[in-house]
């Protein structure tokens, strides 16, 4: 017994002695944070430190942090001191074991004997979080109860064009959650327009990678930018609303309501629009604009209305969002809207052919009822087991009326047709898909296995009559021949569409730092086509067999391979892959023996590396291939003659076109300094590009266009943005544009031709907000369009647009505000008159709010003051041989008086 307590006596000893050697030997540092009693950092505070061998001091950093380093002695004791602030004195002890001792945060409260300070809190305005941008909208300035569109628009990197398709720093935003939750489906229009800004704590855009990535941890795919709305603390729990009223000029008119409720997770809002100024609250099914309109940067500080025609929009919404148990979420909704549209213009196509011309001139009016319904869900699940379920069904069926009449107007040479043509149909497009995904969760950190399954069924229904009238004068001889020509056909299509799209991954990690991913996935889809024509003019009906089609057609496409992810640190990510893709195209026309069959093996690497030089630069590497397959259009083996001068015929023996894309892009983001730089260089090119092959005899009007396979295509891009603020925080600078070149291909009577290609685009916007009562902004815009054709002959086109802008808003008073916007835009070098405009657009508005919190608004506004936007419909297309132009009519001069009322209500 003696001896087992001497044995332990010693051991002690041993222990002690070893802490007091380790403590004359190691060196520790000391680190911690001081903030307020609002949990902000405190800037300059000072922080004493004394131990039996150190006395330091030193001051806390501007976001309130410090450090000691190289400290010796043990038994620390720290005080903190700030004038204005109660002294805190705190003791550490410390232990042989622990070289780096982190302090936990020290409050330092008012000195109540002082006369309290005025303090100015600075909030962080944007914070870097790797694959997420955090914008505090504390931080910012906004116009008194402003909708968050309006916000947006203010914040650095973000453009918000006129009909609400916003970009942030280039890059479309294509959807939106609130909370982390979807809102309408993630439809980022309904949410801007109808959520207050006060109501926002944070805006975070967030690189998107798809949920199957996010599931499987490998990040394989380029991102898509979404938003997440972070309501306020005091927000959660709300229920608010807004409604709109307004008449105007020229028959204008808008109504809107919306109503939202908010209950910590639990969301449920209702909203609905009528109107005939083009404002929409709905992306009318397309995340690239209202409308399903192509927008691009370009637009970015035009004032002018982009809708070509004159539109009345109708649309109600609902959605909701709820918790079923703890680890269980539902949100979905439904959503109608119907559009009447009217577009009247003009155009003139011209097809260049060796030796002669076909110009094409047409005076045009289309009108258009479309008719859009939406059902969405979606379920969120996480079970005990930490198992992840996610069901998406949708809904949806669109109708579709059309009336379209043109008077043409054909030339080739000393050949002149005119003609009148009228086209009436009735589209019908009933849709359901359902996805689901499921991540099994196992208890070894990164390993997971995830399957994806999605399925999709779409039959379009079409009713077409269609009736021609031409007649031809041909003074190519001595005498003139004149001949006439006239049909009425009666078509009846359907296309039935099935696809099943299936991928099961296993994920394991793979050494240190490392995942190793085995895939297969699975690419199904059917299209069943039935199309038959009538000519009514014939007896018993008068089916037109040669124009008849019962096509089967399926694309295949099995891939298996391996992905590999190494991520040794937050600096460097690099991911290998590398799949086999057998592919095949079948078709087979009914009651025919000609099978159509391609297939064909595709070895498609993949590479994307990524290394962050700093915390602010970073640069990405990457390749893709993929496969595009060839859409009906191009392969449905049918004559359709229902235009007689531009008659298409499919090929069924297309083959699908394989991509391949380099890219890189390089990063720089001071959040601090509110400073952004990005570029990015793709180059692309496509084996088996699918290009159009068109036919046309010197002697006629009528030109066929079918398609063909050919390689020799590819695309060079460049784009570049640049943020940041000039000579003060009030004053902000941005900086984009883009050089594109294509290398275009198509066949021009049998021969290949090259079209050579730049689009040049530069942007300027220069945005000013010295106070909270004054705001302005100036854009600028320059875009060049240079086409080079080869066949029939050598040609060149350049055509510019220039573009200045000018827009103000300020208050008169607490009560009032007037604001104005003006741009001025300039065509040059266009082939027609059509593009020989030069719009100056002015448009001008004062508001008035009044009631208790400025809950009402009354606001009269002058919408183009000049009635110069009415005719500047300008597009322009420079395709193979053809150059198209057209101009249409759009909405035009009105004044309009709109009374809105804001309410709220928060829960007792």
């Amino acid at each position: 017994m003696r001896n087992y307590l001497i044995s332990i006596a010693v051991l002690l000893l041993t222990l002690l002695n070893l802490q007091d050697a380790n403590a004359q030997v190691d060196l520790k540092s000391v680190e911690g944070v001081v903030t307020d009693t609002s949990g902000m950092g405190l800037k300059g505070a000072s922080v004493r430190l004394v131990s039996q061998l150190d006395t330091m001091t030193t001051t806390t950093n501007e976001n309130g942090f410090y450090t000691f380093s190289n400290v010796k002695g043990k038994n620390i004791n720290l005080s903190f001191s700030m004038l204005g602030y109660q002294i805190i004195n705190k003791s550490i002890s410390t232990s042989f074991l622990i070289n780096n001792i982190f302090v936990p945060k020290i409050t330092l409260y008012p000195q109540t004997t002082l006369i309290p300070e005025v303090r100015i809190t600075k909030i962080i305005p944007v914070v870097d979080r790797g694959d997420t941008i955090q914008f505090n909208m504390g931080a910012f300035t906004f116009p008194t109860h402003s909708l968050l569109e309006e916000a947006i628009k203010q914040l650095p990197g973000f453009q918000v064009l006129r009909d609400g398709t916003t970009y942030y720093n280039g890059q479309l935003i294509r959807g939106v959650r609130v909370d982390g939750k979807k809102f309408f489906g993630g439809d980022l229009l309904t949410a801007t327009r109808n959520l207050p800004s006060e109501f926002v704590k944070q805006i975070e855009v967030i690189n998107d990678y798809g949920e199957l990535n996010m599931a499987k941890g490998i990040k394989t795919s380029d991102p898509e930018k979404i938003i997440n709305i972070v309501l306020q603390p005091d927000k959660k729990r709300i229920t608010f609303g807004q409604g709109t009223i307004g008449i105007g000029t020229s028959d204008r008119f808008i109504g809107s309501l919306g109503i939202n409720k908010f209950n910590d997770g639990q969301e449920m809002s209702i909203v609905g629009s009528i109107n005939n100024t083009n404002t929409s609250l709905f992306l009318f099914g397309s995340p690239d604009g209202a409308g399903s309109r192509n927008t691009d940067l370009s637009e970015i500080g035009d004032f002018s209305d982009p809708n070509d025609g004159l539109n009345k929009l109708g649309s109600i919404g609902i959605s909701f969002t709820d918790n079923i148990g703890k680890n269980m979420t539902l949100n979905g909704g439904y959503t109608y809207q119907s559009k009447y549209n009217l577009t009247k213009g003009n155009s003139l196509l011209t097809s260049s052919y060796t030796g002669y011309k076909i110009h094409r001139r047409e005076e045009y009016e289309n009108k258009s009822y479309d008719n859009l319904h939406t059902l969405n869900l979606e379920l969120n699940a996480k079970f005990k087991n930490n198992d992840v379920l996610k069901i998406n069904p949708k809904l949806s069926y669109n109708r579709e009326h059309f009336y379209n009449q043109r008077i043409t107007d054909i030339t080739n040479r000393r050949i002149f047709d005119e003609g009148l043509r009228q086209d009436t149909s009735v589209n019908s497009k009933p849709s359901a898909d359902i996805s689901m995904l499921y991540s099994k969760h196992f208890n070894k950190p990164g390993r997971k296995l995830v399957a994806d399954l999605k399925l999709n069924y779409q039959s379009i229904s079409k009713k077409d009559e269609v009736s021609e009238y031409y007649q031809s004068f041909d003074s190519t001889g001595t005498e003139p021949i004149i001949t006439s020509f006239s049909q009425k056909q009666f078509v009846d299509a359907r296309n039935d569409v099935a696809g099943i799209k299936a991928a099961v991954s296993y994920v394991e990690p793979f050494y240190e730092h490392s995942l190793l991913e085995i895939m297969h996935d699975m690419d199904i889809n059917n299209i069943e086509a039935v199309r038959t024509v009538r000519d009514p003019n014939f007896f018993g009906g008068g089916f037109i067999d040669s124009l008849a089609v019962n096509y089967a057609y399926q694309f295949k496409s099995f891939k298996t391979g391996l992905n590999y992810q190494y991520e040794p640190n937050k600096k460097f990510r690099v991911n290998m892959g590398f799949t086999v893709q057998p592919v095949t195209l079948s078709g087979r026309v009914k009651g025919d023996t000609a099978v159509y069959d391609y297939n064909n093996v595709n070895l498609v690497p993949s590479t994307t590396v990524r290394y962050k030089f700093s915390n602010d630069l970073e640069i990405k590497l990457a390749y893709l291939g993929r496969n595009i397959q060839p859409t009906f259009l191009h392969i449905s083996p049918v004559r359709d003659n229902s235009n007689s001068r531009n008659i298409i015929v499919g090929n069924p023996s297309l083959k699908a076109e394989f991509s391949n894309q380099f890219s890189t892009t390089l990063r720089k983001f001071l959040p601090t300094r509110g400073q952004y730089f990005q570029t990015d260089f793709a180059y692309t090119f496509i084996a088996n590009k699918i290009v159009s092959s068109k036919k046309a005899l010197f002697n006629e009007t009528i030109q066929e266009t079918t398609f063909e396979n050919t390689d020799g295509y590819y695309d060079i891009k460049w784009y570049y943005e640049f943020n940041s603020p000039v000579f003060t925080d009030q004053m902000n600078l941005g900086l984009s544009g883009n050089v594109d070149y294509y290398n275009n291909l198509s066949y021009v009577n049998g021969f290949k031709s090259t079209t050579k290609q730049v689009l040049f685009n530069q942007n300027l916007q220069v945005r000013y907000l010295p106070s909270e009562y004054f705001e302005s902004v100036f854009n600028t815009n320059y875009f060049l369009n240079r086409a080079t054709y080869e066949l029939p002959y050598i040609n060149k086109i350049a055509a510019h647009s220039f573009l200045l802008s000018l827009a103000g808003r300020g208050y008169l008073s607490d009560n009032f505000v007037i604001g104005a916007e003006m741009s001025q835009k300039f065509y040059d070098g266009y082939v027609s008159e059509l593009s020989d405009v030069n719009p100056t657009i002015i448009n001008t508005y004062i508001e008035y709010s009044f009631l208790k919190n400025k809950s009402a608004l009354i606001r009269l506004q002058c919408n183009d003051i000049m009635d110069q936007n009415k005719d500047v419909g300008v597009l322009t297309s420079y395709v193979g041989n053809d150059v198209f132009e057209s101009r249409n009519n759009r909405l035009g001069r009105y004044f309009m008086l709109t009374f809105n009322l804001r309410l709220q209500n928060y829960p007792k």
